[in-house]
């Protein structure tokens, strides 16, 4: 199981809703964890190939940051990492590539990225600076320290950066534009009034021949994320979907559907969107 993968590490002893978060799953055996850990409790990623990885939360400080949730570890992002790392290959291979990733939170697959042999990766999220910095932790305990230890592990370059969606005129922006061969994008679609500006940052840094991975649960409801892959909007700013489905936690999978009628919260909680897409070729 998904979830599985992921641990907090030991809360404090004497708090009963700490408790009750960590029984959740055996209380509610129909009801699956989509979020994990906070700003008070650091998880541990457990990798089957590249060891424990130790993720901070970020602690946002003004409700702008606080808003955008990513002081949370969502399914979306395990997901995404566990594709990278296990595959299928080469569909989910950063092996030699150029690698960004949008509203990356903790970090999480652009570190797996990087330690499966991406030759460059560029972590961004947000421009708040306790998000930010929140990020450039994760990255240095997960990656700089592999890269500095006795065994000198040889990775590739790794930069966390902030990013607007939609800001496409500044200095990082304009000078890496088509550059990346990759781009993540974990739970980012949430927010139907940014879909123009994600999709148009998309296609602004992704290559020709590129692919964005798109990954996006379905707790927020199906109706707000569904926009973003309307076939229009995409093909305004030079998209296509090469590919879309929807997988569950076990790794159940089935069509993808723009309305499945009413869903129950608690097992819609359970699928995720998985999206790859491409440049228009004229």
């Amino acid at each position: 199981m998904l979830t599985n993968k992921i641990h907090p590490t030991n809360p404090d002893a004497n708090d009963p809703e700490d408790y009750f978060a960590a029984s959740l799953g055996v209380i509610f055996p129909d009801d699956t964890m989509n979020q994990h850990g906070d700003p008070s409790t650091p998880v541990i990623y457990l990798s089957p190939s590249l060891g424990p990885l130790h993720l901070t939360l970020a602690d946002p400080q003004a409700d702008t940051s606080r808003n955008l949730f990513s002081h949370f570890l969502w399914n979306a992002s395990v997901l995404l990492a566990e594709f990278i790392e296990e595959g299928p290959l080469p569909q989910w291979n950063t092996k030699d590539h150029s690698v960004l990733e949008f509203g990356a939170g903790t970090g999480l697959a652009s570190i797996v990225a990087c330690l499966k042999g991406a030759r460059r990766v560029v972590v961004s999220d947000y421009p708040a600076p306790e998000v930010l910095e929140n990020i450039k932790e994760n990255v240095k305990r997960n990656v700089l320290e592999r890269k500095e230890s006795p065994t000198k592990e040889e990775l590739g370059d790794i930069a966390v950066e902030g990013h607007t969606w939609g800001v496409i005129n500044d200095q990082f922006s304009l000078s890496n534009k088509g550059t990346f061969e990759r781009i993540l994008v974990a739970d980012c679609l949430w927010m139907p009034y940014e879909h123009a500006n994600l999709r148009a940052s998309i296609a602004h840094f992704l290559s020709e021949d590129g692919k964005a991975w798109v990954i996006a649960g379905f707790h927020s409801g199906r109706e707000k994320m569904r926009g973003f892959f309307d076939k229009g909007g995409l093909a305004e700013v030079g998209l296509e979907v090469e590919k879309i489905w929807e997988r569950d936690v076990e790794g159940i999978e089935r069509e993808w559907a723009e309305d499945r009628g009413r869903e129950d919260p608690s097992a819609r909680k359970r699928w995720l969107v998985v999206a790859v897409l491409k440049k228009i070729k004229v």
